[in-house]
């Protein structure tokens, strides 16, 4: 060391101070230390000769010497934890099983399995809260209506994030939500938004399933660079429903055609859907002793039907020829041609229609800029006039279905210039013939099902598609049918207690009045007023929770006997609030009831299956109906000219009002009707 350093560490040495404690400090040297008393008497235990040769050789350096093994005592057994080691494999083994089958699931099978579970927590959580809240004071969570709020929520929230078939059955709720809460009818009012479409890989992979491995290309004969000789095909849909998906092309033929595809989870997912669907009935069924479960069958059949493309092509032929072979309904209702060698399972391809929604109520209206002698572009199935325009190549965008709205004017403020009262004419007398004249029900004929096209001579023509969800009814059962209307419509209610005992209904008021969509007033009112009975004197929240059990207790009468209620009912009955709904929405320009009934007495005339002398007693009281029909044309006409001054609502309105006034007023339920808003 240099003497500068030295100089350096001595001067920093001196001035540091040390403070003197009793503390002892173990500081690693690299030399021998000193052993001092204090040192030696801390680092205990040693044997009495060592502690004496300390001692004698005190003050002298010695090396740091370890203890002895023996002083150190026995050794411990290391400690494993085996629990909770036990339960960490566990854990792990369970982690990496769920992890797998949640991948299978997500994988092989769509989310089937995950959205069962989804579906069986969330009908525990429902029962479970009715079973404890349903009450006039719930036990938990407000009132009635928060019980409503939050159960709705719920099943709105499950049926979203399901999707597939989960959406349909969401939709079949919406539209018989006007007997629902008001809260159920809020939430399930936006179930017919446009569901999510699937991206085009998913669709190619489709296609190729359907048709051996060969490509939408090879399939349709297009092409989607433009290649001259082939057709064009949009890849992104032009609609998208619950199930399948739409998506325009032009064959090398110049036939604009619409591809339906199934979306590709549907297949993975129709069997486990359809029975967490069965189990959740079941435990319905048992919990709340209502007679549901035995309807399961037939709606699960239907619905799995709704799935088979082949069966819609099969109903959607058949319904072409009965219109065709109608005098009545020729020329005014069309059915799309399905191209059998282009549809499968899973693949459905129909001739595109260039029409109106029936929901656009300002385009069906607005006056007609489209030509003295015209017609909208396709109508009575003439062949769509070729694209003024070249088409750009297809980018993914969905933009190259040429747009036909020369109709509309220059400014498109047209519109096809149609009667509503045309319209709605047209629509009832076409399911008003497949319920009483040919016992074959489209049972989905919802707004956008429906098409609207004008005519050369200005008159409209109804085009029906998505002919998947239909019911046969058999020559006995269409029968009753035909005679249960007519029975309503003029107050028999012999013949009235006769059909619904065979149909084993034990409320023919109930039954009636959920038919005619209108307070039944023409029986006895038994029904009612063991429903309104005895709520006098009650509070709000005690007359809500006894009539919604007293009506729980009507449908147990209706489903009395469960084996002989037609289940083709459940279904027609869908198909009847829906034209209600279609009538109401376009302001009720006709008389529905009342057509209905004359198609009902008018088919027990036509009806073949009857003998000469039957038809012809069948015409002398359908003349005598007529008649009767009389009364229900002055309400009508009545309501029209309160309407056109302003004084009131459409027929179908005040029908409405009736049920709301009853319904409020005596049962202490609040009806609503308006499916179509959101």
């Amino acid at each position: 060391m240099s003497p500068r350093i030295a100089g350096l560490c001595s001067r920093c040495i001196r001035s540091q101070s040390i403070p003197q404690t009793n503390a002892s400090f173990k500081i690693a040297l690299p030399f021998p230390r000193l052993a001092t008393r204090s040192h030696i008497e801390s680092t205990r235990p040693y044997s009495s000769s060592r502690q004496a040769h300390a001692r004698s050789t005190e003050g002298r350096f010695q090396p740091l010497v370890p203890p002895s093994p023996e002083s150190l005592g026995r050794a411990q057994p290391a400690k494993l934890y085996p629990r909770s080691i036990k339960w960490g494999r566990r854990l792990l083994y369970i982690s990496v099983a769920t992890g797998l089958l949640y991948t299978l699931d997500k994988e092989l099978y769509a989310s089937a399995l995950a959205r069962s579970l989804r579906t069986f927590g969330t009908g525990i959580v429902v029962a479970l809260d009715y079973k404890i809240n349903f009450r006039p004071e719930p036990w938990f969570g407000g009132d009635i209506v928060d019980l409503h709020r939050r159960n709705a929520q719920r099943l709105f929230e499950l049926l979203h994030s399901n999707g597939g078939l989960y959406l349909k059955i969401g939709q079949a709720i919406a539209m018989q939500s006007a007997v629902l809460p008001p809260e159920f009818q809020k939430m399930f009012a936006r179930m017919f938004d446009d569901a999510p479409q699937n991206d085009w890989k998913d669709v190619e992979m489709v296609i190729r399933e359907e048709f051996g491995g060969r490509s939408p290309e090879e399939v349709f004969g297009v092409s989607f660079t433009n290649e001259p000789g082939y057709g064009v095909m949009e890849k992104k849909a032009r609609a998208s429903a619950s199930v399948a998906q739409v998506h325009w092309a032009r064959l090398p033929d110049g036939r604009e055609i619409a591809i339906k595809v199934q979306k590709r989870e549907i297949a993975h997912q129709v069997g486990w859907d359809l029975w967490a669907f069965k189990v959740v009935m079941k435990v319905y069924t048992t919990w709340f002793n209502l007679p549901l479960y035995s309807l399961v069958p037939y709606i699960t059949e239907r619905l799995m039907l709704e799935t088979d493309f082949v069966n819609e092509a099969d109903n959607s032929e058949k319904m072409a020829k009965l219109v065709a072979g109608e005098p009545r309904l020729r020329g005014r209702v069309y059915i799309p041609v399905v191209y059998r060698d282009l549809s499968s399972k899973r693949i459905m391809t129909t001739e595109w229609i260039e029409g109106v929604r029936l929901w656009d109520k300002d385009a069906l209206t607005k006056p007609w800029l489209g030509g003295y002698g015209l017609g909208s572009p396709g109508v009575n199935g003439t062949p769509l006039p070729p694209p003024t325009t070249s088409t750009r190549v297809n980018d993914g965008t969905g933009a190259l279905k040429p747009e036909r709205n020369d109709w509309r004017g220059r400014n498109g403020k047209g519109g096809l210039g149609l009667s509503l009262k045309q319209v709605m004419t047209t629509m009832i007398d076409l399911f008003s013939a497949q319920m009483f004249l040919w016992g074959l029900v489209h049972c989905d004929p919802h707004p956008g099902n429906i098409f609207i096209r004008r005519q050369p001579g200005g008159e409209p023509e109804l085009v029906l598609i998505d002919h998947g969800l239909y019911v046969s009814m058999t020559p006995k059962f269409r029968h009753q049918y035909c005679q249960f209307w007519k029975a309503i419509m003029t107050f028999d209610n012999k013949t009235l207690s006769e059909i619904t005992s065979a149909w084993g209904v034990k409320a023919p008021d109930l039954f009636a009045s959920a038919t005619l969509m209108r307070p039944y007033e023409g029986g006895d009112s038994s029904t009612k007023k063991r429903i309104t009975g005895e709520l006098k004197g009650k509070t709000a929240a005690e007359r809500h929770y006894e009539v919604q059990d007293r009506m729980r207790q009507g449908i147990r009468e209706i489903l009395s006997e469960e084996d002989n209620f037609p289940r083709e009912l459940l279904f027609i009955g869908r198909n009847m609030r829906i034209v209600q709904g279609n009538n109401q929405f376009l302001g009720s320009p006709v008389n529905r009831i009342k057509m209905t009934g004359s198609w009902a007495s008018r088919s027990l005339v036509e009806d073949k299956n009857l003998s000469l002398s039957e038809r012809f007693a069948n015409g002398w009281r359908h003349v005598l109906f007529r008649f009767v029909l009389f009364s229900s044309d002055v309400v009508f006409y009545t309501s029209k000219v309160r309407q056109y001054f302003g004084f009131g609502d459409g027929m179908e309105d005040e029908i409405e009002k009736q049920m709301r006034f009853i319904a409020k007023d005596q049962f202490g339920v609040e009806l609503q009707h308006d499916v179509f808003e959101g």
